[in-house]
């Protein structure tokens, strides 16, 4: 799909039209209605289906754990919180973000 934008609509939500180049898509870009570029996926980087297929591979040799969604199982039950000493880590999230 090419979808066509002006450059202030780019530029105040890049983050979206990336998002659909990375899903396969191609946005050309206009300058007062005239096309001045084309943002697509670059060849030769991985999309989203060789991701999942690389963390399928992952999740088979038991390095990582896949949602329940993807591999048709319910959600680890062996999950711990996590203790720490001293202030809780909420404050410390807070102080850093000042």
């Amino acid at each position: 799909m090419v979808l066509s934008v002006g450059t202030r609509e780019l530029k105040n939500r890049l983050t979206e039209y990336l998002r659909l180049v990375r899903a396969g898509g191609s946005v050309v870009v206009t300058d007062r209605g005239r096309p001045v570029a084309e943002l697509r996926p670059v060849p030769g980087i991985p999309g989203v289906e060789a991701e999942e297929a690389w963390l399928v591979n992952l999740s088979g040799r038991g390095l990582v754990s896949l949602p329940a969604d993807r591999v048709g199982r319910r959600p680890a039950t062996h999950f711990r919180p996590v203790r720490v000493r001293g202030r809780p880590v909420s404050e410390t999230i807070l102080e850093d973000r000042r």
